[in-house]
């Protein structure tokens, strides 16, 4: 660090330290003592990595929810929105990625902190926002795992099992992986989560094309509201979040000033998967789309291949969206960094109490679309974006002295195309996000839900035994096909899933 230096970013002249001294931790964000935080370091990983990292964070839920959200908006709008959101989300990572920096450059002894993100404001709402939203994701990605290995097993095996025993198992194959420390430590299985991304999204372009000829003479897209367009914006916000996750990437890097580069590679590889599935997908199959993409694919064994893969992406990519969570949660009850009793007693905890709310809301759909409109507008947009306002017009004399200043202070010593830029990120934040909520639990409401697992056996219903495999046939009245038996291939449109329960 150069004395008096009043960049933004630490010097040219040699790598930014991610192993500081921590036995002099900033704040009470970081773990201050020896015996708590050890000066023993995992591997470190490269600004490439760290954008494959990215990219697995953001895809997955996304890939089969995307093309849905172009139903929901138009084909048009659904191109603006994409554009606009990752573009919006790119700058104000690369903002999180600078700002960090920032902290790490003011003080070399900030240390391995298990929670970054909120170390950024000092601020309970920002930790208790940033936990929320991890915990809704992992249990978004719990089901929508659990949903896909329930279509697989059942297609595959002829074994018909309970939705509420594959949450159950998942849960249970999920829990060692998640007692690995940080990312550095499990850099090598996100990047085969990566992999499996790739090959999920081609065989459900190979699929799509195959469909092409027979379903798209008779595409409706007659179903767009502006209601409609204003839910589709959760889905759109859910896919390209992981703002939460991008500071513990960061920290995790051999050279954080690099996150910069990692982050507009992670987002570019983003909208190309994104982009050509779902215009392909809208263009093809129209409104005749429900929950999945996967479930409009005309050819077996191309969904069962997405579907898999799909499956396999989401438990790895839970590991790394729980990672944070489990970190601050074991900052709090002072559980050590090394492995012992202490990790695996609190993990096992965490990922229970997503098993309990897993089991309780059992459709990922409408805790997706409330969840990317209620919290990641704040923790991708509005947050990222007044870190990088304060950090950059603290001077070094309010820095040493814990000084924050005032939001005039801001606007004064900001440079104006900035300060309008950030603003206008602000603005289009919130009122998208608190339009996107409102339809969201509008949506949420309405949802027609099973019972909850552990209350199925004090019920009457018999919940077993029901498990059947459609799939949503297409055109306007979803009853076109390759097949013949449309009775025992295409799913009714009022029942609205591509499996039944």
């Amino acid at each position: 660090m150069v004395k008096g230096s009043n960049t933004l970013l630490p010097p040219l002249d040699g790598h930014l330290s991610a192993q500081p001294f921590i036995n002099n931790c900033y704040s009470e964000m970081c773990m201050s003592t020896p015996a708590v935080a050890p000066q023993h370091h995992g591997p470190k990983i490269g600004w490439i990595v760290a954008s494959i990292f990215i990219v697995a964070d953001m895809v997955g839920g996304g890939v089969v929810a995307m093309p849905v959200a172009f139903k929901q908006s138009g084909l048009v709008m659904g191109i603006v929105f994409m554009i606009g959101i990752a573009a919006i989300f790119e700058y104000t990572g690369y903002q999180l990625g600078v700002v960090w920096c920032t902290l790490m450059e003011r003080n070399p002894h900030i240390g391995v902190c298990r929670k970054p993100f909120p170390e950024m404001a000092k601020r309970f709402f920002t930790s208790a926002l940033g936990n929320f939203t991890l915990f809704g994701i992992s249990v978004v990605y719990l089901l929508l795992s659990a949903n896909i290995l329930q279509y697989f097993v059942t297609r595959f095996a002829d074994v018909k099992i309970s939705p509420c025993v594959v949450i159950i198992a998942l849960a249970i194959i999920i829990l060692p992986f998640t007692f690995l420390r940080s990312p550095g430590e499990f850099w090598i299985v996100i990047v085969f989560a990566m992999f499996t991304t790739v090959i999920a999204v081609m065989c459900i372009l190979v699929g799509i094309s195959m469909d092409l000829s027979l379903c798209k003479p008779e595409a409706d897209y007659s179903d767009v509201t502006p209601d409609s367009m204003i839910l589709s914006l959760g889905i759109f916000l859910f896919a390209f979040s992981g703002h939460f996750v991008f500071p513990t990437i960061e920290a995790d890097m051999e050279n954080p000033r690099e996150f910069s580069k990692s982050v507009f590679v992670g987002f570019v590889g983003v909208v190309l998967l994104y982009m050509p599935l779902s215009v392909l997908a809208y263009v093809v199959y129209g409104t005749s789309m429900h929950d999945s993409v996967i479930y409009s694919i005309q050819t077996p064994w191309l969904q069962l291949c997405a579907n898999l893969m799909i499956a396999m992406h989401c438990i790895l990519t839970l590991v790394i969206v729980i990672n944070p969570l489990n970190q601050e949660i074991e900052h709090y009850l002072k559980v050590s960094h090394s492995f012992g009793v202490g990790r695996v007693v609190t993990r096992t905890i965490v990922l229970l109490l997503v098993l309990f709310v897993g089991l309780s809301v059992p459709d990922f759909m409408p805790v997706m679309n409330l969840v990317g409109a209620s919290t990641i507008p704040m923790g991708c947009a509005v947050l990222p974006s007044l870190f990088y306002l304060y950090v950059n017009a603290t001077t070094e004399d309010e820095w040493r002295k814990g000084t924050i200043p005032s939001f005039r202070q801001v606007c004064q010593r900001t440079d104006k195309t900035m300060l309008i830029i950030n603003f206008m990120v602000v603005l289009v934040a919130l009122i998208g996000g608190i339009l996107g909520t409102n339809e969201g639990i509008k949506k949420l409401a309405n949802a027609s839900f099973s019972a909850p697992c552990y209350l199925r056996p004090f019920l009457n219903t018999n919940f077993t035994s029901t498990f059947i495999i459609k799939n949503h046939c297409c055109g306007k009245n979803e009853n076109i096909t390759h097949y013949t038996d449309l009775l025992g291939f295409c799913m009714d449109p009022k029942e609205g899933g591509g499996m039944v329960h």
